[in-house]
């Protein structure tokens, strides 16, 4: 899959596995890059890959760094903003996100 620019200098996803249950969606932060507070219907857990991530999830504020994981269920509003001047995070979506194919 090729890397995808949602922010020029700020923001890239790239897909690297999916199927009608799970999407694995690597997403690269640089530069102050951040997600903007949004929801949707698949449940997703988050693992940092690399640099330091806050994450407010329904209104609770929490910092990830390597290694770490998070949650957000079914459509609980969440955004996230990159701590560290490079963060690499592996977005696993359930079930896949057919917006993300534009499908």
């Amino acid at each position: 899959a090729k890397l995808e620019t949602l922010v020029p200098g700020q923001n890239y996803r790239k897909i690297k596995a999916h199927d009608g249950n799970v999407m694995l969606v690597e997403v690269i932060f640089e530069n102050g890059g951040f997600g903007a507070e949004h929801t949707h219907p698949h449940e997703q857990a988050t693992y940092c890959l690399e640099g330091e991530v806050e994450f407010n999830v329904g209104g609770e504020i929490k910092k990830i760094g390597v290694g770490d994981t998070i949650y957000m269920p079914s459509d609980v509003p969440h955004s996230c903003k990159l701590l560290t001047p490079y963060g690499r995070l592996l977005d696993i979506f359930s079930p896949q996100r057919m917006d993300f194919l534009g499908k």
